[in-house]
């Protein structure tokens, strides 16, 4: 990975996965702004696992198994108080009602963040789709696989990356 300041931010919450990508959007302004540093000298990982996994998958997914995802989760769109069909998380249009603060998935794979997906929980994820779905959770799982945000990848396990991370410096 290019950028010499390395930073892995690790997201286990709904709320956790906005707030990621604010953290993200914050290293960035604060490096250029405090350090003159360009965005090729900030290198950054996000981590979605756990609850936050659901965010690792495009408006397709959100809109195909938002429902699902809405009763998984409780979380609900705050305009509508109803299920999403989209990926809120890449929506600016929310401002200060997420954790994002109307920074976006988009927006932060655009200055180089990179993510790192919790297969145990896409795994997991799928396997609740399905039983809420009546679905197939090897159907399922390829499904949400094929629908990764930008700039993503999967890995064994969250928690797993977050400690190779560290290893790593």
């Amino acid at each position: 990975m290019p950028g010499k300041h390395r930073t892995f931010i690790d997201a286990s919450t709904v709320s956790g996965a906005g707030e990621a990508i604010l953290y993200a959007n914050n290293l960035y302004v604060a490096n250029k702004s405090g350090y003159s540093l360009e965005e090729g000298d900030v290198a950054i990982v996000v981590c979605l696992r756990h609850f936050a996994t659901a965010f690792a998958f495009t408006d397709p997914i959100w809109e195909k198994y938002g429902q699902s995802m809405s009763k998984m989760l409780g979380f609900t769109d705050p305009k509508t108080k109803k299920a999403p069909s989209t990926n809120l998380l890449n929506s600016a249009d929310y401002g200060l009602s997420l954790p994002s603060f109307g920074n976006t998935i988009d927006s932060v794979v655009k200055r180089g963040t990179r993510f790192a997906i919790c297969d145990m929980a896409t795994h997991f994820v799928a396997r609740q789709l399905a039983d809420l779905t009546k679905g197939d959770a090897d159907a399922i799982y390829k499904e949400l696989a094929a629908s990764l945000i930008p700039n993503s990848r999967m890995v064994p396990a969250g928690v797993v990356a977050l400690n190779r991370a560290q290893e790593h410096g």
